[in-house]
């Protein structure tokens, strides 16, 4: 690994890499956001005997330094690919794991010394998680922000002074930035409004009251691609084995499940809040012991670990970016791991945009794809196994 393909701050030198892997693709592990937090904190709050949390440390780049001199160190954030990464960046750079602990957005993180947080492009995630850290702070903790300059805005620091108290930024350097928020006591506490709800009309005619946390993607509405392949469920799969796959609010699997008497659903995520999501939604809306949740990088441990198993169904409505970074490659994952998990002429029905050309690599894996559905944007795939 070249210099220029470590990442060099006060608190050392470290080889990291990207979950999934870059595949030869020109990016890094960290952003220049990481290093002005880095080295701010080396000047200005170092971490040496401190109760340090770190918050949305997509690769772990920001854990990993931390891990040399702090008292503890805990990684909080809504992603499980972010902690499978920083694991490998761990043992990548022969750091004892135990050093960090990780903890799942949805559970309370410990009362930390020293919150280094990561700006989310998502306001609402944001706000959420400031409800959270808020009272953690009322004994004196430090929070620092930081963020790339198109994620903080004039409203990203009213959000701050909202929830936590007084908030300042640095100046930009390197098109990123740091916030410094101080905990105002006086503040009557804001209680974040995730989990929310929103109804959306089933085929049927019938209302689901759909729950979201503040993570999940169209967290307020339905969006357009999932309204189009829930007005075209697969249907004959009465008791069958259904999986959502990249389920976030579980929209599909529930309607799918309640479209298909009998039916066993599992709803599999990476993100911590859409299996929780999905989670409420599905207590309310199905029968007890016909579904389940996994937290996982898609179905291949689930698979492994017997979680999953003669598949006769998938439905799957793919991201094509991962952060900043738009592309295939969780797709490719998708699609070549639901091949694996199919039986003998299973199926998975597909929604994405035209523009992706999903009915390529669908016949590239499957060596079948037939359109069931489409608009001027979107198009319902199927491929049999």
């Amino acid at each position: 690994m070249n210099e220029s393909d470590r990442l060099i701050v006060p608190q050392g030198s470290f080889e990291l890499d990207r979950h999934p892997p870059a595949d030869g693709a020109p990016l890094r592990a960290w952003d220049a956001a990481d290093e002005y937090l880095l080295q701010n904190v080396a000047e200005h709050a170092a971490t040496e005997g401190l109760r340090v949390l770190v918050v949305n440390d997509a690769f772990g780049a920001l854990a990993v330094a931390a891990s040399g001199d702090a008292e503890s160190v805990t990684s909080w954030g809504d992603s499980f690919l972010a902690h499978t990464a920083l694991a490998a960046n761990l043992d990548r750079n022969d750091i004892d794991p135990s050093l960090v602990t990780v903890l799942p957005s949805v559970e309370q993180p410990p009362e930390p010394d020293l919150i280094l947080l990561k700006v989310t492009k998502s306001m609402a995630l944001l706000k959420d998680q400031l409800c959270t850290l808020a009272p953690l702070m009322n004994n004196g903790a430090v929070l620092i922000g930081a963020g790339m300059t198109r994620n903080i805005h004039n409203s990203t620091s009213e959000i701050f002074e909202e929830v936590v108290g007084p908030t300042k930024t640095s100046r930009a350097q390197k098109k990123a930035r740091l916030i410094f928020a101080e905990r105002d006591a006086e503040l009557d506490p804001v209680t974040s409004p995730w989990p929310a709800t929103h109804d959306v009309e089933l085929p049927t005619g019938a209302a689901l009251t759909v729950a979201n946390h503040a993570s999940v993607f169209a967290r307020d509405r339905l969006d357009a691609g999932t309204r189009l392949l829930l007005d075209n469920l697969p249907t004959g799969f009465d008791g069958a084995n259904i999986v959502d796959l990249g389920c976030g609010s579980g929209i599909l699997g529930i309607a799918a499940g309640l479209a298909n008497p009998g039916a066993h659903v599992s709803f599999v995520d990476e993100s911590y809040m859409a299996a929780a999501s999905a989670e409420i939604t599905a207590e309310a809306a199905l029968a007890p012991g016909s579904w389940n949740s996994i937290v996982g990088d898609g179905l291949g441990a689930a698979i492994a670990a017997g979680n999953i198993a003669d598949v006769d169904l998938i439905v799957n409505n793919p991201p094509f970016h991962q952060d900043h970074a738009v592309g295939d490659a969780v797709a490719w994952q998708m699609f070549n791991e639901s091949h694996a998990a199919l039986r003998p002429g299973g199926e998975l029905w597909v929604v994405g945009n035209r523009h992706l050309g999903y009915h390529a690599k669908l016949n590239r894996i499957f060596g079948n794809n037939e359109t069931v559905a489409s608009n001027k944007k979107f198009v319902v795939l199927r491929s049999t196994r």
